[in-house]
């Protein structure tokens, strides 16, 4: 089934002119109502002040009703008046202002809705109103035609204004929608060549300048593009320095495996010797293998954090551990020490520490564990030991994977893993690996917990 793509352009322009519509109709009905009604309410004042005014004139004839007209302030030339005189010495008993008669020959129709409001046709809109004073019941009809040409001239306004409205809201709506979908419609298709370039982490969004939350997204997209592109270097350096440790155990096992296989029989005192090369190595290649799996599944892990007695869990590994190394190994644990964090991570980092401390410390050395209660609150895991210490160019790569210095590479054993895996499994227990130089010889490793 084919989907039916709509762009946020149409989108917009659509919900706007509905609203546009919706609103304009409402206001203008709004306008006419008002208007309407305060025009009906000018009708009921004037037909109230010219009763008010007949009910102190007695009209029995035309000279009574021109007296009237003359003497009165009110406007009367479009009101029609029947008088009917019911007192005893009454001359004429029913009389009709000029007009009157002829119009109330055909009988009004009441408007529906509208109070005291009738129709005549040929005539229009007629306002009733009856009132009677000392005898005489005086019936008015107030033409309502001057108040319907101006209801009808802001009817044909409104109107005028709607349809300009309408016509000119596309236009503006149109030119608003592209200000503000122009900048995502080329934030996609930017995205689109990103995602078919063979090096897509080396590619950036424009930043447009508005609105704020384009901007703000395509700074995050580009965020995360170098954020893609350091970790596909690091995948890559991974891949290349993982390959040129499995080289040279590879390469040493094959060498010695064709020593035995072409003077085996004729020298067998080399097979011992060659068998012991390829067991160290092997067993070299495992403990690669190892730390590789190790933190490939640190990068994908999220770790259980729980409340935990640190200075117990401290006091419980130490005690594994005890008699491992060459080195005197002591420790000094600041007691009811509570942080929330990862017990087996906190434990591989330790023995990662101090199993490094050894291996770079002479046998005759010491080596410290300190767990103390920082003043900000924070508890503090320190291993210091009393070797050559690390250069200040080294610290700032030691924490890489598979970097090691030049000094020790060839001479002590190791992957490069062992820091790499323990400054992971620190950040996945909210905590930080930090590393310094300790006085007068050696280095301090320090990771450093919240107990918040």
């Amino acid at each position: 089934m084919k989907k039916n793509k709509q762009s946020s352009a149409a989108i917009m322009l659509r919900s706007m002119m509905r609203f546009i519509i919706i609103v304009t109709l409402l206001l203008g009905a709004a306008i006419i109502i008002a208007v309407g009604h305060q025009l009906l309410e000018e009708v009921q004042t004037t037909t109230s002040h010219i009763t008010a005014s007949l009910k102190q004139t007695d009209i029995d004839g035309d000279d009574d009703w021109e007296s009237w007209r003359k003497n009165s302030t009110l406007d009367t030339s479009a009101t029609y008046v029947y008088v009917h005189n019911k007192r005893a010495d009454a001359k004429v008993s029913q009389y009709f202002s000029p007009h009157a008669e002829k119009v109330l020959k055909v009988t009004p129709t009441k408007v529906p809705f509208l109070t005291n409001v009738y129709y005549r046709p040929g005539i229009g809109l007629l306002y009733h109103r009856m009132v009677h004073a000392r005898g005489i019941y005086y019936t008015l009809w107030q033409n309502m035609n001057p108040q319907l040409a101006v209801l009808l001239r802001v009817i044909e306004v409104t109107a005028i204004l709607l349809a300009v409205t309408l016509l000119a809201t596309p236009l503006y709506i149109r030119r608003l929608t592209k200000r503000l979908t122009d900048p995502l419609t080329t934030l996609s298709h930017t995205t689109q060549m990103i995602a078919g370039a063979k090096e897509p982490g080396a590619m950036r969004l424009p930043v447009p300048a508005q609105p704020t939350e384009v901007t703000e997204l395509a700074g995050n997209f580009n965020e995360l593009l170098s954020m893609l592109n350091e970790r596909q270097e690091q995948q890559k350096l991974f891949v290349m320095n993982a390959a040129h440790e499995l080289r040279t155990p590879i390469a040493t096992i094959r060498s010695h495996a064709q020593l035995i296989e072409r003077h085996g029989e004729d020298h067998p005192e080399i097979i011992t010797k060659s068998v012991g090369y390829i067991t160290e190595e092997s067993r070299q290649m495992q403990h690669l293998i190892d730390e590789l799996l190790q933190l490939s599944r640190a990068d994908r892990l999220a770790l259980d954090l729980t409340p935990l007695d640190l200075s117990s869990t401290v006091t419980t590994i130490m005690q594994k551990i005890a008699g491992t190394f060459e080195q005197t190994v002591t420790t000094e644990i600041q007691p009811d020490i509570h942080i929330t964090g990862n017990e087996s991570a906190i434990e591989q980092i330790l023995v990662n520490l101090v199993t490094n401390a050894a291996k770079y410390s002479p046998a005759a050395s010491q080596i410290t564990v300190t767990l103390t209660q920082q003043a900000n609150e924070a508890a503090a895991l320190a291993v210091k030991d009393q070797g050559s210490g690390i250069s200040a160019e080294d610290k700032s790569h030691i924490f890489e994977r598979f970097y090691r210095s030049a000094d020790v590479r060839g001479t002590v054993a190791g992957t490069g893993l062992g820091l790499a895996i323990a400054t992971q499994l620190a950040q996945l227990s909210n905590s930080e690996l930090t590393v310094a130089d300790d006085q007068p010889q050696g280095t301090i490793f320090t990771l450093i917990f919240s107990t918040k």
